[in-house]
C-alpha cells in the first residue's frame, strides 16, 4: 500500500461522504422511480411467474411486463448510471452511485429494471475498459441496451477459487483459436435463457509467473462443446431461471481475438472488474437490510402474543435498535470505501474495499434472521422475501472473495503499518 494511502485515515476529502448536489436530482429520480413503477411492475412479474412448468424460461407475460419497465426507465434517462463513463453512463462517482445502489438493493428487479445488475455491471465495465472496437460492437453494444444477459465464470469444482493463482481451466492457442478445456461452476446468470456472452477465466501460460498465467476471454454461451450442466442449488435453491451453473467445456474453440486485454493479463481485468462490484454488492446490501427492517418492525406492531404485540416481547425493541445502529455503521463504511475509490483510485483503495466486503454481508445477515425470527414460521416460507434475501446475502460472504481473504487483506495491511510482514 502505498504511502499517500497508508494516511488516508486521516484525509479531510475521504471523510467528506456528502453526495454530490449534481447527483441528487438522479437519486430522487431513481427513488420515485422503484415506487411508481418497479414496485408495481415486480409484483405482476411474480404473479405471473408462479406455477410456470418450466422453470428455466419465463412464463407468459413476464420479460414484456419487465421490458414495458425498461423502456420507461430509457425514456426516463435511468439507464446504464453505473458506468463512470460519460458517453456510456452518468459519469458518476463511486460515493454518488453508492448511495443510488441502497436504494436499487430494496427491490430485487430494480437494478434490472435500469440496467445496473450484476453480473452484466462488472461485465459491461471490462468490456467498456479493455474491449477492443469489435468486442464493444458485438457484446457490449447490446449489453447496454439490455438486450442481452451475460456472465462472469471464474470458480472451479476441484480448487480452491479463493486463490485465482488456482484457476487451472486450460485455454490453448491453436492456429487462430483458443481451445478451452475444464470445468466452471456457480457462473452466476448463465442459466437466463437470455444469457448469450460469457467472460471466462482461463490458464493460458502455466509457465509464466504466477501472476501472469491467468487470462480473460469471451465465449458465446452457444459455442461448441459448452454444456451448461445443470444449476448449483443455494440452500436447496436453483435461483431459476437466473441460475448459478455448472458447465463442463470440451475443446471449446474461439477466436483468439476474443482474449480481453491479451494473454496474461486476467489479474489486471479482476481489478477493473471486482473493486467496483463489490461496493455495488455492499451497498445493494444495506437496501436489503432496510427491507428487512421495515418488514421486521412491521412484523412487530401488527400481531400480538402473550397480550402484547411482539415487538414488545423479550429484547425485540433492542433488536430493532441494534439493526438501525448496525445498517448506518455499514453505511458509512460502505461510503468511506466508495470515496476511497475515487480520491485514491482503485488499487489504493483496496484495504477500504476489503474491509466493508468483509462486514456488510456478515451484519446483513444478522438483520435478516432477526427478521425471520420476528416473523415465525412464515419468516422461512415463501410467503415473505426473507428466506431468499438471507440466502444471498449468505452467499455472498464467499462470491467475490470470501470473508477469510478481505479480513487478511485488512489485516496484512495493519501489520504491515507496524513494520511486520506477512
Amino acid at each position: 500500500m502505498p504511502d499517500s494511502a497508508s494516511s488516508s485515515y486521516a484525509n479531510d476529502d475521504l471523510n467528506n461522504l456528502t453526495m454530490s448536489e449534481e447527483a441528487r436530482p438522479l437519486f430522487d429520480h431513481v427513488k420515485k422511480f422503484i415506487a411508481d413503477v418497479v414496485d408495481p411492475m415486480s409484483e405482476e412479474f411474480h404473479k405471473l411467474g408462479e406455477g410456470r412448468p418450466d422453470i428455466w424460461q419465463y412464463a407468459p407475460g413476464q420479460l414484456e411486463v419487465l421490458e414495458e419497465a425498461k423502456n420507461e426507465a430509457k425514456k426516463q434517462g435511468l439507464w446504464n448510471f453505473f458506468l463512470p463513463d460519460a458517453e456510456t453512463g452518468e459519469g458518476l462517482k463511486n460515493l454518488d452511485y453508492a448511495y443510488i445502489a441502497a436504494e436499487l438493493g430494496k427491490n430485487s428487479l430494480a437494478s434490472q429494471t435500469m440496467n445496473c445488475s450484476a453480473p452484466d455491471t462488472g461485465n459491461m465495465e471490462v468490456l467498456e475498459r479493455v474491449g477492443t472496437r469489435a468486442q464493444k460492437d458485438k457484446w457490449l453494444k447490446p449489453l447496454l441496451e439490455g438486450k442481452i444477459r451475460s456472465a462472469y465464470v471464474m470458480t472451479e469444482p476441484h480448487r480452491a477459487s479463493s486463490d485465482a493463482k488456482n484457476i487451472g481451466m486450460e485455454a490453448k492457442l491453436d492456429g487462430d483459436e483458443y481451445v478451452l478445456n475444464g470445468e466452471k461452476y456457480y457462473a452466476s446468470g448463465a442459466g437466463d435463457p437470455r444469457c448469450k456472452i460469457m467472460i471466462v477465466m482461463v490458464k493460458t501460460d502455466p509457465d509464466a509467473a504466477p501472476h501472469k498465467q491467468q487470462s480473460q476471454i469471451l465465449v458465446p454461451i452457444d459455442t461448441p462443446g459448452v454444456d451448461v450442466l445443470g444449476p448449483m442449488h443455494v440452500f436447496g435453491d436453483p435461483d431459476a431461471p437466473h441460475g448459478h451453473m455448472h458447465i463442463r467445456f470440451t475443446d471449446v474453440r474461439v477466436p483468439k481475438e476474443n482474449i480481453l486485454l491479451g494473454e496474461g493479463r486476467g489479474f489486471e481485468i479482476s481489478q477493473v472488474r471486482l473493486g467496483p462490484g463489490r461496493i455495488h454488492h455492499c451497498m445493494r446490501s444495506i437496501g436489503a437490510a432496510e427491507k428487512a427492517l421495515d418488514l421486521m418492525i412491521n412484523r412487530g406492531i401488527n400481531r400480538e402474543a402473550f397480550g402484547k404485540p411482539i415487538i414488545q416481547l423479550g429484547k425485540n425493541i433492542e433488536t430493532v435498535s441494534r439493526a438501525r445502529i448496525e445498517i448506518e455503521a455499514c453505511r458509512m463504511m460502505v461510503l468511506k470505501a466508495a470515496k476511497a475509490m475515487d480520491v485514491l483510485g482503485n488499487k489504493e483503495a483496496r484495504v477500504w474495499v476489503s474491509m466493508v466486503k468483509a462486514m456488510v454481508p456478515e451484519k446483513v445477515c444478522k438483520i435478516i434472521d432477526e427478521a425471520i425470527q420476528i416473523h415465525g414460521a412464515t419468516g422461512v416460507s415463501q410467503w415473505t422475501p426473507l428466506a431468499e434475501m438471507y440466502a444471498k446475502q449468505r452467499t455472498l460472504r464467499l462470491a467475490d472473495g470470501p470473508d477469510e481473504v478481505h479480513h487478511f487483506v485488512v489485516g496484512r495491511y495493519e501489520v504491515q503499518k507496524h513494520g511486520g510482514m506477512l
